[in-house]
């Protein structure tokens, strides 16, 4: 076989360092911006933020003192993302239900915690039983295991092991145990379970009633967990040889309980502040829309007046030696960078703010009226093609940011939804179709719940032409189960 060279040109496009920068500020969150640009202050000393004088004035650059050190740091052209990046790239997006609110302050409903967690609240019950102090350290070490939904997923060996290693504490799993079985005493009913069957089995020994459904469910839980899981009621009652009332109290006195006993203290929101922090306000006008930022909390940022002097004083020293030498070059690639953060920066909240003006203008009718019969059809493309930006440019910025209008909180994801056509070929948003779904699942007859044939034949009815699939699709995107674990007594 015979060996050949040959020459080949290619065209390339790589991303400098700089512009996966501009790429990672897009993605930010105002509240992660923040700590960001806090950060990049700590970092590089030519960069300082603008203060406000005593006179009122800021004491910020002139355009004269705004100097580029070279053409990288001042280059505040806007980006062509796409050239570099794949529609694979764009996260796919869920359906998520939103609570409505229309409250003075327009801060719909925010999921919220208490101040405390449920390992802190668990400590302050240990504080009220008598231990040895030996027992108080290995109770805290448990606790300190316990995960937000209350469970104690960690092995007990493992535990051990933990406690003569890492605290110096020789105790054997069933001394661990005991000391669990007192936590377990504890508020709220179920906590330090190391499964959802003894959590359910745990909440069920703490009720004081004579009355013979809570045996039929302890027996239930130990013996037909898994039955009890999918739902097979009616299997149960049959195996058990109970009649109807007796096994609907059953099912009510088990479905009654917390699968998830931490949960009350703990939410995914707690690293937030305890709420959502929307990254946009919309405001409405008698009609008229507008929106800000909300960045009231992001600093102004300038160029260090004291390293532009320092770099002057450098570059005109007529004897340079080799350490005025290194320490003109240190202050410039610190100057460099200062400007190009800040050029950064700015490239960012254009960009932000040229989206946002496309989705309130595609999506007027819905922010005026927060009713989602009006939330019109809208992919990316749609606002790609609006503001020139690559689809992979608009995605990072949609991505993880929330607006807050009159009606609520809401992800700028939610503003995007595929097309779907009626019967009288009107173009309709599939989260209307969604919504109508929902709605017709929360009215059927529970104890003969609609199966995806049946739930299609309903939507066709209504003028929606929707495939079984589709539907099946829709329905498990608005975190629907299927008939069968619908079912109810």
């Amino acid at each position: 076989m015979a060996l050949k060279q040959q020459l080949e040109q290619k065209l390339q496009q790589r991303l400098s360092p700089q512009q996966i920068q501009i790429i990672r500020l897009m993605e930010l969150t105002n509240l992660e911006l923040e700590e960001r640009i806090k950060q990049e202050i700590i970092d590089n000393p030519a960069l300082d933020e603008i203060s406000i004088g005593s006179d009122g004035e800021e004491n910020s650059l002139s355009k004269e003192e705004d100097i580029v050190l070279n053409d990288e740091g001042g280059n505040n052209e806007d980006l062509s993302l796409g050239d570099y990046f794949s529609e694979d790239d764009i996260p796919d997006y869920k359906i998520l239900q939103y609570e409505k609110a229309n409250n003075e302050n327009y801060r719909g409903d925010i999921p919220f915690v208490g101040g405390s967690s449920i390992q802190e609240h668990l400590l302050e019950q240990l504080g009220l039983i008598e231990l040895t102090d030996i027992e108080e350290k290995v109770a805290e070490y448990i606790i300190g295991n316990i995960d937000d939904d209350g469970y104690l997923r960690r092995p007990l060996q493992s535990i051990s092991d933990d406690l003569i290693f890492q605290v110096g504490i020789d105790i054997d799993v069933t001394g661990i145990e005991h000391i669990l079985n007192k936590i377990r005493e504890f508020d709220p009913a179920g906590i330090g379970a190391t499964s959802l069957q003894e959590c359910l089995m745990l909440q069920l020994e703490r009720i004081e009633n004579s009355d013979e459904s809570i045996d039929v469910a302890k027996k239930v839980i130990s013996n037909y967990f898994d039955a009890f899981s999918k739902k097979h009621y009616d299997k149960i009652g049959k195996t058990l040889g109970l009649n109807g009332e007796v096994l609907k109290r059953v099912i009510k006195t088990l479905t009654q309980l917390n699968p998830r006993p931490g949960s009350a203290w703990n939410s995914s929101y707690a690293d937030t502040g305890n709420q959502i922090i929307p990254d946009f306000i919309i405001e409405d006008n008698d009609g008229e829309l507008s929106f800000t930022m909300n960045n009231s909390n992001i600093p102004e940022l300038k160029v260090s007046q004291k390293y532009i002097d320092m770099f002057e004083d450098y570059n005109n020293k007529a004897n340079q030696t080799k350490d005025r030498h290194d320490a003109l070059l240190f202050v410039k690639q610190k100057l460099d960078a200062a400007q190009w953060f800040i050029n950064a920066v700015k490239q960012r909240q254009t960009t932000l703010s040229k989206i946002m003006t496309a989705l309130i203008s595609l999506q007027r009718e819905f922010l005026l009226t927060g009713d989602e019969h009006y939330l019109r059809p809208m992919i990316l493309k749609d606002i790609a093609e609006v503001t020139e930006f690559d689809i992979s440019t608009v995605s990072r910025v949609v991505n993880g940011k929330y607006m807050q209008t009159r009606y609520g909180i809401y992800p700028l994801k939610h503003l995007f939804s595929e097309s779907m056509l009626t019967s009288e070929g009107e173009e309709v948003s599939s989260k209307e179709i969604k919504k109508i779904l929902i709605e017709i699942v929360e009215n059927e007859d529970k104890r003969r719940p609609l199966s995806d044939d049946a739930l299609c034949e309903i939507l066709c009815k209504k003028g929606y032409k929707i495939a079984r699939r589709t539907v099946a699709k829709y329905r498990e995107q608005a975190d629907i189960p299927v008939a069968r674990l619908r079912k109810e007594l």
